[in-house]
């Protein structure tokens, strides 16, 4: 079944805070997994509440555009969107597919609504940044099959 994608309301808040922080629990157990513990320890030393806040302003950043993939009346998914302006880029900052939902084609349908939405506010270029650890894999095959292509990039983390 096709998700209807509608705009953000507070209404959506607590089960968008709850389908990511279960979407993204694998996503966390990866992370752990290929970083220095230490590392990970000052990062996310509960990246439960660190999440929950960052969809929490994500939903009331004014700058930000958020949508909410809705099956049976249920949020499934969401996406959140900022526009730059200057670079004509627009960003899908935060995507979210519940666990229930996934491989289902809700992430893709988010990655294309997102990208309908930059085009018609003038953007020229999309952008996503995500995870090259196993963890992220789905959310990559996500956004390449949506056309999106790899920019390599090397960041390194120590700590000190």
């Amino acid at each position: 079944m096709e998700p209807l994608i509608e705009p953000y309301a507070p209404h959506h808040l607590d089960a968008i805070v709850r389908l990511s922080l279960r979407a993204w629990a694998p996503v966390f157990e990866s992370l752990k997994n290929v970083m220095d513990g230490e590392v990970y320890g000052e990062f996310f030393p509960d990246w439960r509440v660190t999440q929950q806040r960052a969809v929490e302003d994500v939903c009331a950043d004014e700058q930000t555009r958020v949508w909410v993939a809705v099956i049976a009346g249920e949020a499934v998914g969401f996406v959140a969107v900022r526009l730059h302006q200057a670079d004509r880029m627009g960003e899908i900052y935060m995507l979210a597919v519940d666990p229930d939902a996934q491989g289902r084609g809700v992430g893709g349908a988010l990655t294309a609504f997102a990208l309908d939405r930059m085009r018609e506010a003038g953007m020229a270029v999309a952008m996503v940044e995500t995870g090259g650890d196993p963890g992220h894999a789905p959310a990559r095959h996500t956004y390449e099959q949506q056309g999106f292509r790899l920019f390599p990039v090397a960041r390194y983390f120590k700590k000190l």
